[in-house]
């Protein structure tokens, strides 16, 4: 796939996805769950406040008369039930309302009753520029702070199914940093690249291939890479680019979106099930790619 509208036209194809929207008393989150019904991607099944969903609704003149409604006014309560539809399968997909994300997470993550599957969770942004050949996907802008080495190969390996779901066989994964050069003693993060790209070489990291540490530049430019001498099957072609932290990771991200003229979807991969979390200031179009997004992966 090359484009964001071909995961929604792909998504669509699949059939409909049950979609629990946990505390979905809230525009942005309605919206987008109203969207993916009219497009044929999602059936959501709304938990919160009825009597607030349906006025909600009404003001974006919609009509929610055929949709399950669940009433539970409590956050906490209602992330509770929405976990439990998808862990029940009565649903597919898992999408934030109005509730903090750390609420809906806490729900999620639940040793006992929620979607853990053993691994680190991990935000995953697939992205669509104008400026590249083909989609790319970004992580970690919104999870993981300051992941470790162990904590980094969850991160790939999230990012890697997702890529595979969108038909890059053996994805490219490049590590970035400031440098393309190991320092130890100024960057650490450089350290940890070079430890993985080394796993990756002996096997230890499968079903892609790594590089790193490569700027970014260097990732994403053939010709950057050359001019610099670096010899690599993941320069200037990458599938996937594993920012070191947080912070890297929602500037590159929040950039390509806002300043870079991208298109996106977003997810939280590493659970059982996909997790949607749409903020209100991401486009509608963006909304709908990442239910889209979460109901192919998912």
């Amino acid at each position: 796939m090359n484009t964001i509208a071909e995961i929604i036209a792909a998504a669509r194809a699949g059939g409909r996805k049950r979609v629990a929207v946990a505390a979905a008393q809230e525009h942005s989150a309605l919206e987008a769950a109203l969207d993916a019904k009219a497009a044929g991607i999602a059936e959501p099944i709304l938990i919160g406040d009825a009597d607030a969903i349906r006025a909600i609704a009404a003001e974006l003149g919609a009509d929610v008369s055929g949709i399950r409604l669940v009433e539970e006014k409590d956050y906490a309560k209602a992330a509770a039930l929405a976990v439990s539809l998808v862990r029940s399968g009565e649903a597919d997909i898992l999408m934030k309302g109005v509730l903090d994300t750390s609420i809906l997470l806490k729900a999620a993550l639940n040793k006992e009753a929620g979607l853990n599957a053993g691994r680190l969770t991990s935000h995953v942004a697939v992205i669509e520029s104008p400026h590249y050949h083909k989609l790319f996907i970004v992580t970690d802008a919104a999870i993981n702070i300051a992941p470790d080495i162990q904590g980094k190969l969850d991160i790939i390996a999230n990012a890697v199914r997702v890529s595979r779901s969108l038909g890059a066989e053996r994805p490219k994964v490049a590590l970035l940093a400031a440098v393309e050069k190991v320092n130890p003693d100024k960057m650490p993060c450089t350290v940890d690249a070079a430890i993985i790209t080394q796993m990756n070489r002996r096997g230890q990291v499968k079903d892609c291939v790594v590089d790193g540490p490569l700027a970014l530049d260097n990732a994403v430019s053939a010709e950057s890479a050359r001019i610099k001498k670096i010899v690599s099957e993941v320069a200037g072609d990458a599938d996937v680019l594993v920012a070191p932290d947080i912070e890297a990771g929602n500037v590159l991200y929040k950039a390509l979106l806002d300043l870079g003229g991208a298109k996106g979807a977003g997810i939280v991969a590493g659970a059982a099930k996909p997790i949607v979390l749409t903020s209100r200031a991401d486009s509608r179009e963006t909304k709908l790619a990442s239910i889209a997004l979460a109901a192919l992966v998912g």
